[in-house]
């Protein structure tokens, strides 16, 4: 009789562990603090991503793995910051694609497929050519979009690839469709789980692509910007501004699609889905940033190591598991989800990452590790620096030229919009993040800080402050 009512509590016991959750990760490109109506843009609504908020967690201290894209991904991929990453910036390959992580490198996909995971990879990879060592199928089951970064510029492309498939498109299909159709199908086929989907999406990334049907409603909206071309790559715009609008309208369909899709397929229990973005907004294809308030009360947008380009939103929705409504102040990055995934699916963590799994947060349950300090560097525009540690952030840049070079101190409680420089006044917190950038760093072969030449490049522009005027 004891028996039976021991193993009668433990049945009643909610275990992460009785039944592994599906994973849905999807990573936006270029979308910013404020681009989404949970936290706080005005101009156009995000519904269904509010549902993640309202019905899920909303963390609202959470940073990107890097700046730009391909760095974020490795990142996030191998659970290593850029200090130690084996990729810390964008570089290319020809004629297609970027520069290919190690055959043997340990990522998100290959540490959950030992724990039983089936995984798809549905958007914009980045991580190594077609046919590389690191082409997405040596580390996903599945694979549906752009290989490449620079073909990802337009969203009516030539093509698009298909596992290990070159997919011929005619130039005119909008991407985000059957991109999402791919993603879609592969939650379907995969009901049963475990799986890991992992939606990479490229909206709102550069050129301002939106099917008409979604563009139409703010060209009524924001006529003012109606004789504004954008131009990047594939067909120009007309009203970038409105374009931008349609194209965060169309997104937000996709994800009420996925968040009907698991109801419907009764999955949504046991189905984790968490939403976030790669870096801050960009300046890019007549997208106005500041117009939306893209970067929120932050500083600084994509290429800058100032909080408008690095903090970025993170949603997590898992019904019955993680609090609904619930928001989190958790000082978190990109190269926390290798182990917190690690975790919920039982796989085995690995030695020697930065990440620290969130599970107690996300779940309710143990107490949460914290992180000692959170480090980036970025090689385009003379090279810059920046950590955070509690409240305080350094930032320091010209890094190429003067590696001993002054560094900026804020504290980020009093001060978000990083406008006040506390260098000179606490030279003790200057020390602490030189101990921080030198304990942080690893030398790479491949990734050097280089003296900038004569001729600035369009990167090294100053960052610029966050302007109040909209």
């Amino acid at each position: 009789m004891k028996q039976f009512f021991l193993a009668l509590f433990l049945t009643a016991i909610p275990s992460i562990a009785a039944e592994k959750p599906n994973i849905i990760y999807i990573l936006l490109d270029d979308a910013g603090y404020g681009d989404f109506s949970c936290y706080g843009q005005e101009k156009f609504k995000t519904p269904n991503i509010d549902r993640l908020a309202t019905e899920g967690m909303k963390f609202t201290q959470h940073y990107s793995g890097s700046t730009v894209c391909a760095p974020t991904r490795a990142v996030l991929m191998t659970g290593l910051h850029t200090g130690h990453a084996y990729v810390r910036g964008n570089r290319e390959v020809q004629p297609e694609g970027q520069a290919p992580l190690p055959a043997d490198i340990v990522t998100i996909p290959r540490l959950l497929k030992k724990a039983g995971y089936t995984s798809g990879a549905y958007g914009k990879w980045g991580l190594g050519a077609p046919g590389s060592s690191s082409d997405p199928m040596e580390h996903f089951d599945h694979f549906y979009g752009y290989n490449c970064q620079r073909e990802a510029h337009t969203y009516y492309p030539t093509h698009l690839w298909k596992d290990r498939e070159k997919v011929e498109f005619d130039g005119k299909t909008h991407s985000q469709e059957p991109i999402m159709e791919e993603a879609l199908q592969f939650v379907r086929d995969h009901k049963d789980g475990p799986f890991f989907a992992f939606l990479p999406i490229t909206i709102p990334h550069a050129a301002m692509h939106a099917p008409e049907s979604y563009v139409a409603p703010f060209r009524e909206k924001f006529p003012q910007f109606e004789d504004k071309i954008g131009r990047y790559k594939g067909p120009e715009v007309k009203n970038p501004v409105a374009a931008f609008a349609g194209m965060m309208t169309q997104l937000d369909d996709g994800v009420g699609q996925l968040l009907d899709l698991v109801k419907e397929l009764g999955i949504d229990d046991n189905t984790m889905i968490m939403l976030t973005s790669d870096n801050g907004p960009h300046k890019e294809g007549g997208h106005q940033p500041d117009f939306f308030d893209s970067n929120g009360p932050f500083r600084g947008y994509k290429r800058d190591l100032t909080e408008g380009g690095i903090r970025t939103v993170l949603l997590a929705r898992w019904p019955g598991t993680i609090e609904a409504g619930g928001t989190s102040d958790l000082i978190s990055a990109h190269w926390d989800m290798l182990p917190t995934f690690c975790e919920l699916a039982g796989a085995e963590i690995p030695e020697n990452i930065d990440g620290i799994s969130m599970v107690p947060t996300l779940t309710g349950e143990g107490e949460q590790p914290q992180h000692e300090y959170l480090y980036w560097e970025f090689y385009e525009g003379g090279g810059k620096k920046a950590a955070r540690w509690g409240d305080w952030k350094a930032v320091q840049t010209g890094v190429g030229a003067n590696p001993d070079g002054s560094i900026q101190i804020y504290n980020l409680a009093d001060d978000p919009g990083e406008e006040t420089n506390l260098a000179d006044k606490l030279p003790e917190k200057v020390a602490r993040a030189r101990e921080i950038f030198a304990e942080a760093h690893v030398d790479s072969p491949n990734w050097q800080f280089k003296k900038p030449g004569k001729k600035k490049g369009k990167n090294q522009k100053e960052q610029g402050k966050k302007k109040t005027a909209k």
